[in-house]
């Protein structure tokens, strides 16, 4: 065997590895999401009991005039105890009628609403919320400690089905499940419905399966007094991602984590692309921090917590790793198209094929978890991954349907290399569909955005937009860039409805 020939077969398997690299977060997803149906079995309920602690509920508000006094009002038709509830506003130097609507409240529930005024903002959310964790622990009245955002809507049972887990003592925190609740969505917010579907009943309920909770809501996260000592009595305020952290320290210390899927929580999320790339951006970045921090956790398996466990690891990394996981393997197909393109249509086929079954199994299974909102945003749950990548999958299923049969129609017959760039583009489509979702944003600036956005997002897939967000948040690391809070504008969308 000549060097030529053994260079070539060395490219061949370089680029087979590569490629099928792209099967690590299909198996991930599909291994995640078939053990939600063990949920039915494997739950927290049997530990759970009626339980109604006093709590004390801390919410950060910066110029959140527009929704704070719906909020508040929500809060207060709680199914619960009047006298076990006090509302703590944190307010962070707000510019607007925020103080004002606050003490109105206050006002008209008096003794259960209070008003804690910060003179120097801008310093993010969690140090908005140490303000008020520091003055709710000066007295041992408070027995239970909610963390929420000034948008956010509670429905009357929903902290009632928090409280219930409490009454395990093993138990150091309990997640509601937020879902989108603007009266008026758009294109975007439907698509962040759909993802919130998949990512909180779906995705969390597998993970009270194997034990071990990513992260609780920031809007809706529900911590024992006893809890809240142990972590430090105090929110950390080095990362971006201030509830993953306080999710993983949590569960360090021995105490289980539990997301309650009934326990509904409506919010306002971002309706432009610009909006929301700002607030993914900096949970992204937050994960980066969480991913350094933990490194001697991963892989590690622990009988004190299940965070070390190989599976909560593997689905960690491939979807932080998402985004470069996609070139490689792209790069990994591209090369074999020059190399060997009778393996590299074998191997194209195994990976968008299997793609396309975990997609089916995947969109099927989470859509049951909460089938009230899936029902009301079909249309996007279909197309959530985008109408280019379902061609792609159609042409892996079906290629001559797509690459002869459809030409034909309009009198067509592919040349070898026509066929071949068709071929080329398709393979490295999955990299190119995040640069589409990233003109999405920029075209958002533009008189024609108004139309022009939406239409590459429906084109890239809204999947493709998160991983152009995640792949922004490695260039940010890695350009040593200010890590920013930037707040999400809300105008009580939700409250209005």
């Amino acid at each position: 065997m000549d060097i030529l020939s053994v260079l070539h077969t060395i490219g061949v398997v370089v680029c087979l590895v590569l490629a099928l690299t792209g099967l690590i977060p299909v198996v991930a997803a599909a291994a995640t999401f078939v053990v939600i149906p063990f949920h039915a079995w494997i739950n927290h309920y049997k530990k759970a009991a009626p339980y109604l602690p006093r709590v004390a509920i801390v919410v950060p508000a910066w110029n959140e005039g527009a929704v704070i006094g719906a909020s508040i009002d929500r809060l207060m038709k709680l199914d619960y105890p009047r006298d076990a509830l006090r509302i703590y506003v944190v307010d962070d130097a707000s510019t607007d009628d925020t103080p004002e609507v606050v003490r109105g409240r206050a006002e008209l529930y008096p003794g259960n609403v209070h008003l804690l005024r910060r003179e120097q903002g801008g310093q993010g959310k969690a140090h908005t919320l140490n303000h008020g964790i520091a003055k709710v622990l000066e007295d041992d009245w408070m027995e239970a400690l909610l963390i929420m955002d000034a948008d956010v809507i509670y429905t009357p049972e929903s902290l009632r089905r928090m409280t219930r887990h409490l009454a395990d003592p093993d138990v150091g925190a309990v997640s509601a499940y937020i879902s989108e609740g603007s009266s008026d969505r758009n294109y975007l917010t439907k698509f962040i419905s759909v993802e919130y579907v998949l990512s909180q009943p779906a995705a969390r309920r597998a993970q009270n399966v194997l034990g071990a909770q990513a992260c609780l809501a920031g809007g809706a996260q529900l911590h024992t007094r006893e809890n809240l000592l142990a972590i430090g009595g105090r929110i950390d305020t080095s990362s971006l991602a201030e509830d993953t952290i306080t999710t993983f320290e949590t569960q360090l210390l021995g105490k289980k984590v539990v997301f309650e899927p009934h326990a509904h929580v409506l919010a306002e999320e971002p309706r432009a692309v610009d909006a929301l790339w700002k607030q993914r951006l900096r949970w992204a970045r937050g994960n980066v921090t969480v991913t350094a921090r933990y490194s001697k956790v991963w892989f590690r398996p622990s009988r004190l917590h299940h965070l070390g466990g190989i599976s909560f690891g593997i689905v960690w990394f491939s979807l932080w790793l998402l985004p470069l996981i996609m070139i490689l393997s792209s790069i990994g197909l591209a090369g074999l198209l020059f190399l060997q393109d009778g393996v590299a249509t074998t191997v194209f086929r195994i990976l968008w094929i299997s793609a396309a079954l975990a997609y089916l199994f995947v969109l099927i299974l989470g859509s049951q978890t909460d089938g009230r909102s899936t029902r009301h945003e079909l249309g996007h749950v279909l197309l959530f991954p985008g109408i280019i990548n379902m061609l792609v999958m159609i042409t892996a299923l079906f290629p001559p349907v797509m690459l002869v049969w459809l030409p034909g129609l309009f009198g067509v017959t592919l040349s070898e290399p026509a066929l071949f760039t068709i071929t080329l583009a398709i393979y490295i489509w999955i990299p190119f569909s995040m640069v589409v979702a990233w003109l999405a944003r920029k075209a958002e600036k533009v008189r024609a955005g108004r139309w022009l956005s939406p239409a590459l997002i429906y084109l890239a897939g809204y999947g493709s937009l998160l991983c152009a967000i995640t792949f922004d948040s490695y260039l940010k690391e890695l350009a040593g860039a200010e890590a920013r809070w930037d707040k999400t504008e809300k105008v009580g969308r939700v409250a209005a409805g």
